[in-house]
């Protein structure tokens, strides 16, 4: 990981909101903290760590464990939308309504969803996360921008169960 790379992360993180962020990798660890103030000082340790192995001991070479991501919670909004029920995003990351620029959103305001299906991707750490529904309904309405950053429970859409 390069310094280009570390500092996009930071501001990435100082977007994002969230108050603190480890990043474990090989022979690297990376803490980014920031402030709950609105203030723009963040800070990041970068800390290059060298495996201590005996040459002779073999060690088991794994892959990085990636986390399942649970599907997109939800929850009743408020008493206007009563009979609506909230999905909210699971992770933080930057929410996308397409799988690439050049194909159609997945899911519109007013089809017809069931669960399972994909709803939105949410790219975090280069990773893309589909996000599918726990809920059969229709699309009522979008509440994220298309390639905005978004925060762990925040709503991403409205769906009618009925």
């Amino acid at each position: 990981m390069d310094l280009k790379e570390i500092q996009n992360l930071i501001k990435f993180v100082a977007k994002s909101g969230a108050s603190e962020v480890k990043l474990e990798m090989d022979d690297i660890k990376i803490t980014i903290k920031t402030t709950a103030e609105e203030s723009k000082s963040d800070t990041a340790s970068y800390v290059q760590q060298m495996p201590v192995v005996p040459a002779a001991v073999p060690q088991p070479v794994s892959a990085p464990a990636q986390t399942p991501v649970a599907p997109a919670t939800e929850a009743p909004v408020t008493k206007e939308d009563s009979k609506y029920i909230t999905i909210k995003s699971p992770i933080i990351g930057t929410f996308y309504r397409k799988p690439s620029p050049d194909k159609p959103a997945f899911v519109e305001v007013g089809d017809t969803i069931g669960k399972g299906d994909v709803l939105c991707v949410i790219e975090a750490m280069k990773l893309f996360n589909e996000i599918e529904s726990e809920v059969s309904g229709k699309i009522v309405k979008v509440l994220a921008d298309d390639s905005s950053p978004v925060e762990f429970d925040q709503p991403l859409f409205l769906v009618d169960p009925s």
